[in-house]
């Protein structure tokens, strides 16, 4: 017996140094992914944002044009085309493509499930209940109606549904649930007004639900891109606590994290998000359902929060180019295109879950 145990041989010892040395080696690899994930999105988002401003209608105009016309140096026809019509267009395309991304990949760490976004909670069914109750119901509030209508709604609906699921602390599998019915109370009140609604009104609200970019103004920019700006600063303070909680609760709680204040700032940072970007171009679906998920796969799932945005805005973008200029089927809302993409990922998804495989 003692020669039996002599035999076994003894396992490799590996040096502190060594371990150190190969952590810091993955760690350079890990930031050379980053780097080089993020130069390549950073380009398709360029050329999207180029063609869009380039391609987007039938009209043509001279490629010497086109810079000092984005710039606002031009007059005439080239001013109107490019300045008011497609730089707006192809920037809220941009820029809420990224709120999308940013307030799907929120939800997704809180609820630690891909599934959940704010489209499936109920935060965009909150927002175009609110907008349609404007536009439908008071059209003479048009002009500054439904984004702020689009607002209120989105947060109630984010008050109701944390009230209801709120039982000593948020569950967040019961915050889900909680907000799937709402949505749907949300969807039938939606549809109840389209029921009463004079039609040519009806074609307005039908259009905005969808989600589209057209339309969209230099107003509209200055709300997407401030809302950004504030929804990524918050997000960069959550950053640590988020990174605490995807550990598990009861974990975050015992390395200090304060669980419960840090939940309810990233459901406001994500619904303030969503609602923003829904009030100016309406509820694009599937983008935070879908962004969150592809940048967790391009870098890891510790830095999809950062890549999100990202990701939403080359989706929004690339989409809106198509929905303005392929073939046989443009032009469309932009809407229709993520959707047509977004929902076969979705079922992907939920087949993923069912097998165990998504984490």
């Amino acid at each position: 017996m003692a020669t039996a145990i002599r035999d076994i041989p003894s396992a490799p010892t590996v040096s502190p140094r060594a371990t150190a040395a190969r952590l810091r080696a993955r760690r350079r690899a890990h930031n050379r992914r980053t780097a080089v994930v993020t130069a390549v999105l950073a380009v398709f988002l360029l050329g999207f944002t180029t063609a869009s401003v380039l391609l987007g209608g039938v009209a043509h105009i001279a490629a010497a044009d086109v810079l000092p016309a984005a710039l606002g140096l031009r007059t005439g026809l080239a001013d109107y085309l490019i300045f008011q019509l497609r730089m707006p267009r192809a920037l809220a395309a941009l820029l809420s493509g990224a709120l999308f991304g940013l307030a799907g990949a929120l939800y997704q760490r809180i609820v630690r499930n891909p599934l959940a976004t704010p489209d499936i909670v109920g935060i965009s069914a909150g927002a175009g209940a609110g907008a349609a109750t404007v536009l439908l119901l008071a059209p003479a509030a048009f002009t500054s109606g439904p984004p702020l209508a689009a607002l209120a709604g989105a947060f109630t609906l984010l008050g109701a549904v944390y009230a209801l699921s709120h039982r000593g602390g948020v569950d967040t599998y019961r915050l889900v649930l909680v907000g799937i019915g709402l949505s749907a109370v949300c969807t039938a009140y939606t549809n109840y007004l389209f029921t009463i609604a004079d039609q040519n009104d009806l074609a307005v609200v039908m259009r905005w639900l969808i989600g589209s970019t057209n339309g969209a103004d230099w107003q509209g920019v200055r709300t997407l891109a401030l809302g950004l700006a504030g929804c990524l600063v918050c997000t960069a303070l959550l950053y640590r606590p988020l990174s605490g909680m995807a550990l598990g609760d009861q974990l975050a709680t015992g390395l200090g994290t304060r669980v419960r204040p840090a939940r309810a700032a990233a459901l406001l940072v994500g619904a303030a998000a969503a609602a923003l970007a829904t009030s100016v171009v309406g509820p694009i679906g599937f983008v935070s359902l879908i962004s969150g998920p592809i940048a967790g796969r391009l870098v890891g799932g510790e830095r999809a929060l950062a890549l999100a945005p990202l990701v939403g805005a080359v989706l929004v973008v690339g989409a809106d180019v198509l929905a303005q200029n392929a073939p046989l089927i443009s032009p469309v809302p932009t809407g229709v295109l993520t959707a047509l993409l977004g929902a076969p990922y979705f079922v992907w998804l939920i087949l993923r879950r069912r097998h165990g495989a998504v984490s």
